[in-house]
């Protein structure tokens, strides 16, 4: 199955949502409360699926909100030199600051993020800052669960996504469950619930997506997920399974699975946003199923492999150079 994308489009990819700033620990092996040093990135799922999906050659653009500071204007200009038209970044006027992350690499299997997240700039995007004329110019519209946690970010989402609807462009859910921004699970599985069923594609951990079916996590089954979901919108549907690698659903009863690739780990944080950079990649360039599920996975190894997460996204050559190097062994 090949997935088809409207080719009168101005954008490959529009992100809304999360747009703020990692500080990783510079000093490996140790906890965060004797971590003196740490290196200053972007972060936040959608503006490292947007840096991504530009670093592999994609035409991004962004629908968010930045603080009118410093980190709002680092983020600005870091993400237009990362070649994504920022053109609808509003600047809240409101004194809402940017949303800070922390990281902690104790080990490669042991790795904590700890977020400030509280009156966060992003999740102060308007209804009425989400511009149906941006919008209608991309082939996909690219939706993270964290901007769905609080009004008015959440109602902001709800709006680009029904101007998606009627513009035919393309709605794909990236999950990004983060437990500390929600109210409970009961409002998460109803918003994530609400989303998902509007969207085309949807991508998560097995975790997410038993946060989302309101379960414990290890509870949910991907055939009952498949089956509810696929009484409305969505046509594919991805579930990943950490080292066991990642399955694809299509509507019409095909299933593809994904081996992960085995890499040196640094960290495990970044591995989700690259792999749906990538996967979203392979699917707009016309490749299979198959190909796409290789390109998540193959981009995925490479970030976990490296220090930051949106500076290391990597190129289609560095992709490719990765797959046939496991295939070939």
């Amino acid at each position: 199955m090949q997935f088809e994308f409207s080719s009168d489009k101005t954008y490959d990819i529009i992100a809304i949502g999360r747009a703020c700033v990692d500080l990783n620990a510079v000093e490996y092996n140790r906890p965060m409360e004797e971590t003196m040093t740490f290196s200053k990135y972007v972060g936040g799922s959608p503006a490292n699926i947007a840096i991504g999906s530009s670093k592999l050659g994609l035409k991004a653009g962004f629908i968010g909100k930045l603080s009118d500071d410093q980190h709002g204007n680092f983020i600005r200009q870091y993400m237009a030199d990362a070649g994504i038209d920022t053109s609808n970044m509003v600047t809240d006027k409101e004194g809402h600051k940017t949303g800070l992350t922390f990281t902690e690499i104790k080990s490669p299997e042991e790795c904590s993020i700890l977020m400030y997240r509280e009156k966060v700039a992003d999740l102060y995007l308007s209804p009425d800052e989400v511009d149906e004329d941006y919008v209608k110019q991309a082939k996909i519209l690219l939706v993270s669960g964290t901007a769905l946690a609080q009004s008015p970010s959440r109602e902001a989402v709800i709006k680009a996504v029904e101007l998606a609807r009627k513009h035919d462009v393309k709605v794909i859910f990236e999950l990004d469950y983060r437990p500390y921004t929600w109210g409970s699970k009961e409002e998460t599985a109803v918003y994530y619930g609400l989303i998902a069923e509007q969207s085309d594609v949807v991508i998560g951990t097995r975790d997410e997506y038993d946060m989302m079916e309101n379960l414990e996590a290890g509870e949910g089954e991907n055939e009952d997920t498949i089956n509810h979901l696929f009484k409305h919108q969505p046509n594919l549907i991805v579930i990943k399974h950490g080292v066991s690698g990642s399955y694809a659903f299509t509507k019409d009863g095909e299933a593809y699975r994904g081996h992960a690739y085995k890499t040196k780990v640094l960290k495990t944080f970044g591995a989700g946003d690259s792999y749906a950079s990538a996967f979203l990649y392979a699917l707009i360039n016309g490749k299979d199923i198959d190909t796409a599920l290789k390109f998540g996975s193959a981009s995925a190894a490479i970030v976990v492999s490296k220090h930051s997460s949106s500076e290391a996204m990597p190129t289609v050559e560095e992709i490719e150079q990765l797959i046939s190097e496991k295939e070939n062994q």
